[in-house]
């Protein structure tokens, strides 16, 4: 469903699909995500008009005299960074009860304005879809041989090596999934990337709520993030890596800054499943914590490829971060949930994806080492000995996630998967 304000140079996205859908089922979508992450482009791609709230005076200073003004024109009408102008909220619920069709408005942010501002519910009239940077099979590293959703039915994974190495994957993690970065030089991608997250550190994270934020204490916060990602560092770890000569921040403050991080998508952490078991052990509840772009953490702790490539551990987290941000990008398309596990005894799996029937997927990530891979294995098939499969079912299908390489079906009966062949 192109109109004519599809961009030049549209890169189909995985949630092309599901904005079609939106606008058949609901009067109005609405576009969250990151900034920078082609929201603007996948609402033109749908959009018959726009109005972009960000670009000119004139249209805010329309919608602050007569914000039904900005709500005329050949629908979908595209209502661009919305939360600009937040005074166009209830005129556009109105005008989706009095014209009472499907596709009638999509609009973009990429920050959760206060909830005072959304007081009166779009329940009935808005459906929310949710969008990230590029997945490596929208910026075409990745082949999409293997199927997320295709890998909870049986049947053999095998796919051929692609002649991709480790480096091109970190490059990947590096560079990010931001449509404008894709064709930079990596050097260029990675400044603009610091820069994101400086403009988050001074001016977005105090826009999100109207709160004023110290910004080089939220600058400490994103570098103490990008040291933890992939982990699940509490908020008084977090508020202890941040100690320097000037001190550290405090606890509140640290889940403060969290908390506006999250409204303006920036950190997405990935929740701990709890599953019923057969053992004694406890279950840990405590999220990890994840940027929605593994770029960001590299840019947060002021690296670049060489330095990544040089501590094998930091890449592995990395390319951690990388894999749930794709699971999380084809998972959506299929409305399959993720999380990880972690218990008492010392076991950890990455990554569960269960699917809305209540089978589950078990994931290992690894880098594609043979000892990793192995102790990957082991991992796989102690969880699955703890779980209770007369309440929570047996795993689908167990699963190691690697670089590149060759997909394949390991003796021990564990899929091995490159990234470079996964889509959804």
């Amino acid at each position: 469903m192109a109109h004519g304000l599809t961009p030049r140079g549209y890169r189909p996205r995985v949630v092309d699909a599901e904005m079609e859908d939106s606008l058949a089922a609901s009067p109005a979508v609405l576009v969250e995500g990151p900034r920078a992450c082609g929201k603007t482009w996948t609402g033109k791609r749908f959009a018959r008009s726009e109005a972009l709230l960000d670009a000119t005076a004139s249209s805010l200073l329309a919608s602050n005299l007569d914000p039904a003004a900005l709500l005329e024109g050949p629908v979908p009408r595209l209502l661009d960074e919305w939360q600009l102008a937040p005074e166009i909220w209830n005129p556009m619920r109105r005008a989706c009860d009095e014209r009472g069709s499907a596709g009638q408005f999509i609009l973009t942010g990429s920050a959760n304005p206060p909830d005072d501002i959304t007081r009166h519910s779009g329940a009935g009239r808005m459906l929310r879809v949710r969008m990230r940077p590029m997945s490596l099979f929208e910026s075409g590293l990745s082949d999409a041989s293997i199927s997320l959703a295709g890998l909870f039915a049986p049947g053999p994974c095998s796919v051929p090596d692609r002649g991709l190495s480790l480096n091109d994957v970190m490059e990947a993690v590096c560079r990010g999934g931001w449509p404008r970065l894709l064709n930079a030089d990596l050097r260029t991608a990675l400044r603009a990337t610091r820069g994101y997250l400086d403009e988050i550190s001074r001016t977005d994270i105090a826009r999100v709520d109207g709160v004023a934020r110290n910004p080089i204490g939220v600058r400490k916060l994103l570098s103490s993030l990008g040291r933890n990602t992939t982990t699940e560092a509490s908020f008084a770890t977090l508020a202890k890596d941040t100690a320097d000569e000037q001190g550290a921040i405090e606890r509140r403050t640290v889940s403060s800054y969290v908390a506006a991080l999250e409204r303006l998508f920036v950190v997405e952490d990935l929740r701990a499943w709890k599953p019923h078991t057969t053992s004694r052990a406890q279950l840990r509840s405590a999220p990890k914590r994840h940027f929605v772009d593994p770029s960001l953490a590299v840019a947060a702790v002021e690296s670049n490829l060489e330095s990544v490539m040089q501590n094998r551990k930091y890449a592995g987290l990395l390319f951690e971060s990388l894999v749930v941000r794709d699971l999380r990008v084809y998972g959506q398309t299929n409305n399959l949930d993720l999380s990880h596990y972690r218990d008492s005894d010392g076991l950890e799996v990455d990554v569960i994806i269960k699917h809305p029937d209540g089978r589950w997927i078990a994931a290992e990530v690894k880098l594609g080492s043979e000892k990793g891979i192995e102790e990957g294995i082991r991992s796989l098939h102690r969880l699955r000995t703890k779980i209770d499969p007369d309440r929570s079912g047996t795993p689908s299908r167990l699963v190691i996630i690697t670089a590149s390489g060759y997909g394949f079906e390991h003796p021990d009966g564990v899929s091995i998967i490159p990234i470079t062949s996964l889509g959804p």
